[in-house]
C-alpha cells in the first residue's frame, strides 16, 4: 500500500506541476469568474498546505506550520514560486512516507481530522483523493479560463 500511495502522490503532484506550467498567461493562475471562487493559484497553495500538514508535519515531523487562511487569500504568487512549493512538497511527501511502515497503516492517525478517529491508511487514501479532486478542478479551470482575457 505504501508503494501505491507514494506512486500516486508523485504522479499527481507531477500533474499539478504540469498544470501550473501549462497556463499560457501567468496571471490566469489567479483568475476567478462567475461561480468559480477558487483560483488555480489558491488551490495549489491549499494542496501544498494540506500535504505538508497531514503528511509532512504529522507523519514526517517536519515542523511545518500551516496558515490555511492564506492558502485562499494570497494572490499573485509567481508561477516559479508555486512550482518550487510543489517540488518541495513532493520531496516532503516521499521522505515522510519513507519514515512509516506498512504495519503502521492500520494504526490510528495521530491527529483528529474528521469527526471521529481514522486509521493512517484511511487518511492517506483520503489525501490522494483530495489531491485528485482539486487537480481535476485545476485542469478544468485552465482549459476553461486560460483562453479568456480578464
Amino acid at each position: 500500500m505504501l508503494k501505491t500511495l507514494k506512486t500516486l502522490f508523485a504522479r499527481d503532484l507531477g500533474r499539478l506541476r504540469r498544470e501550473i506550467e501549462l497556463y499560457q498567461t501567468e496571471s490566469n493562475l489567479w483568475a476567478i469568474d462567475q461561480q468559480i471562487a477558487n483560483s488555480t493559484g489558491n488551490l495549489c497553495l491549499h494542496l501544498v498546505g494540506n500535504l505538508n500538514t497531514y503528511i509532512g508535519a504529522v507523519l514526517g515531523k517536519t515542523g511545518y506550520i500551516r496558515h490555511r487562511e492564506l492558502e485562499f487569500s494570497l494572490r499573485d504568487v509567481p508561477r516559479d514560486e508555486l512550482l518550487r512549493k510543489i517540488d518541495e512538497t513532493m520531496a516532503v511527501v516521499q521522505t515522510s512516507l519513507n519514515q512509516i511502515s506498512e504495519e503502521q497503516l492500520p494504526d490510528e492517525y495521530p491527529m483528529l481530522v474528521f469527526d471521529e478517529p481514522t486509521t493512517t491508511e484511511f487518511l492517506l487514501v483520503h489525501l490522494t483523493t483530495h489531491l485528485t479532486y482539486h487537480l481535476g478542478q485545476i485542469n478544468y479551470h485552465r482549459r476553461l479560463l486560460d483562453r479568456k482575457l480578464f
